[in-house]
């Protein structure tokens, strides 16, 4: 009864001081202040004394690339106070050398708003010190390789620029322990995705020892041929180590009011779920992985668009029978592992006798990062002639087990293209209008019956219209005569003003056109657009310039494509396929639904449109 009595009153109090916590507060600290280029440095906030805050998701630093990497919830209790935290973990890549300042960053917690304290980080060339991330001295009391351990997989240690590699972090724990920040990886000179975080840790035998093993899966690519080191990988964790209790609790109950003071004191109430132990930080560490990445052979296919892997393709169509020009939507999936992001539509081999839209894309991933899927792409197809078949599709990758390029073809699909049934109408229709020569000739002429040669014949055959004596002007037939030049003279005003209007209204489109083309021009220049409508008003740019530039002044601009662009400005092959791209990456960011890429268009390709579009001409 005085156990529970006691226990009650300290849950009394406990909750008390939890009600009446201070206000909220926050900190925000880097592992280390000085890094080099490429080296990932660890920024952590802390909003103390709160359960939910909104923190930003990326900082913009000049120089630098913050992105939130994880969040966590700590709720700790130091004598009696109930205290809550939470902790937004930030991985902070330099870009270049030189001293940067991470601006205050606002946190909103309620109604309440808190601003971080500004940070300093200087980073220097990578060339000038090793790249290694140092670990903070005195936090590793223990044998860090008796308590846990880091450990990278690469499946691979040859590769091709651009093709995915999966990697996986393993993080072990002997004792209880839990990971404090996202783990972080050196993959200088490589790409990386979001690193995907475990739900929950394994228990697995390693070494003969139980351990709690957490898994966290991403992939990689390289942009350029030549020797890398990937890693290590490295993580803060806090494990929980056995410690030498300084005095014993009493074993008397209740205790005396005497050594109130002393009971309170015991480590018990400042961390209870840890009655046997004492929390140590551990920084634990990987070994570097080496990765050899070579080139693509030259001599690529034409319908080679980077893709890397392996994979299937299925076609279909629909609808099957059409009149001409009627449109057929063309189905293809594209199945299998690699770097979908630079998968894009098959290539139609013959276009002659069909015009071809900007295709449509659709990507479902079958794994957590992205590697294994399905994509599918829709196409629109409008035959200008009969067709028996679908004109053949092709799609190019390369395997990087065969070591060489794969032309995937898709099946020949059996239509039914019906036109110049009306031609064909007409014509038989002439010929039933005319005779056939058999039958003029079985018809018998009629003969005209003679007439009587006398002279009584003669006196009474009647002319069938008595002739007038009236003046010329009198007569109904020289004034019906007289409305053949006036309405051709009205004919001819009427089409006059007809042309007017319309060459007013030619005008007003073509001035309408140029102020679009000014507009969506100065828009190009600006560097705060995404990638969607950046890639929207460049493709719209190209279509409006080829609708000025065409000798067929009603040209809509919405029914120009790339091939019409190129055709009406005359292009070489390079800018065909530079002016062609443009064209699929504005589709892809309009269709795809995903986001295969930056958040932002690079300066570099926003140079390479500008110099496409201004050397249209």
């Amino acid at each position: 009864m005085h156990h529970r009595r006691l226990l009650g009153v300290l849950g009394f109090i406990a909750m008390a001081q939890f009600a009446h916590a201070d206000s909220p507060s926050v900190t925000a600290v880097l592992n280390s202040s000085e890094a080099t280029t490429g080296e990932t440095v660890h920024l952590e906030i802390r909003i103390t004394g709160a359960r939910g805050a909104e923190a930003p998701e990326t900082i913009v630093v000049d120089g630098l690339e913050i992105r939130r990497t994880g969040t966590s919830q700590r709720i700790e209790m130091n004598n009696l106070n109930l205290i809550s935290s939470v902790i937004y973990d930030y991985t902070v890549m330099p870009l270049r050398a030189g001293t940067f300042t991470i601006p205050p960053q606002t946190i909103r917690v309620g109604n309440n708003s808190l601003r971080t304290p500004a940070l300093t980080l200087n980073v220097a060339d990578s060339s000038g010190r090793s790249s290694g991330t140092r670990p903070d001295r005195g936090t590793q009391a223990a044998d860090a390789q008796q308590l846990a351990f880091a450990e990278l997989v690469v499946p691979k240690k040859t590769a091709y620029v651009g093709e995915v590699i999966p990697i996986v972090i393993r993080l072990g724990f002997f004792v209880r322990g839990q990971v404090v920040q996202t783990p972080v990886i050196n993959t200088q000179g490589l790409t990386m995705q979001k690193l995907q975080m475990p739900e929950r840790p394994r228990v697995e035998n390693v070494n003969g020892r139980r351990c709690e093993v957490y898994t966290f899966k991403t992939a990689i690519s390289a942009t350029r041929a030549g020797k890398f080191e990937i890693g290590p990988a490295q993580a803060d964790t806090v494990v929980v180590v056995p410690r030498q209790r300084q005095r014993s609790l009493r074993r008397t109950w209740p205790p005396d009011i005497s050594d109130m003071d002393d009971f309170f004191n015991d480590p018990f109430f400042a961390d209870p779920f840890e009655r046997f132990g004492q929390q140590q930080k551990l920084l634990v560490k990987s070994d570097p992985v080496a990765l050899e990445v070579k080139a693509l052979p030259p001599n690529a296919p034409p319908s080679f668009s980077g893709a890397i892997g392996n994979f299937t393709m299925t076609s279909d169509a629909k609808p099957k029978s059409v009149q001409v020009g009627d449109p057929i939507t063309v189905t293809t999936t594209i199945s299998g592992r690699g770097n979908f992001d630079r998968v894009n539509a098959p290539v139609v081999e013959d276009e002659r006798g069909w015009h071809k839209y900007p295709p449509s894309s659709k990507f479902k991933e079958d794994d957590e990062v992205g590697i294994s899927g399905t994509k599918s792409f829709e196409m629109v197809l409008s035959p200008n002639e009969n067709k028996q078949t679908l004109p053949p599709l092709a799609f190019s990758y390369f395997d990087p087990v065969k070591e060489q390029y794969v032309t995937l073809h898709g099946d020949q699909i059996p239509i039914n293209v019906q036109g110049g049934a009306a031609v064909a109408q007409n014509a038989g229709a002439a010929q039933l209008a005319t005779p056939t020569p058999s039958a003029a000739t079985a018809r018998s002429p009629v003969q005209p019956s003679a007439k009587p040669q006398d002279i009584l014949y003669q006196l009474t055959e009647l002319p069938g219209k008595s002739e007038s004596f009236a003046p010329i002007y009198a007569q109904k037939l020289f004034w019906a005569a007289q409305l053949v030049p006036l309405l051709a003279l009205i004919g001819f005003a009427g089409w006059k003003i007809r042309r007017k209007r319309i060459d007013n209204r030619e005008a007003q489109r073509i001035a309408a056109l140029r102020h679009e083309a000014t507009d969506l021009m100065h828009k190009l220049h600006r560097n705060d657009v995404s990638p969607r409508e950046y890639y929207a008003e460049a493709s719209r740019m190209v279509r409006v310039k080829a609708a000025l530039a065409s000798g067929n002044r009603r040209m809509d601009p919405n029914v120009v494509d790339a091939e019409t662009a190129a055709e009406t400005f005359k292009l070489n092959s390079d800018s065909r396929d530079r002016l062609r791209r443009l064209f699929e990456q504005s589709d892809e960011w309009q269709y795809s639904g995903a986001h295969n890429g930056p958040g932002k268009v690079s300066p570099e390709s926003r140079r390479d449109v500008l110099e496409l579009i201004e050397n249209l001409k």
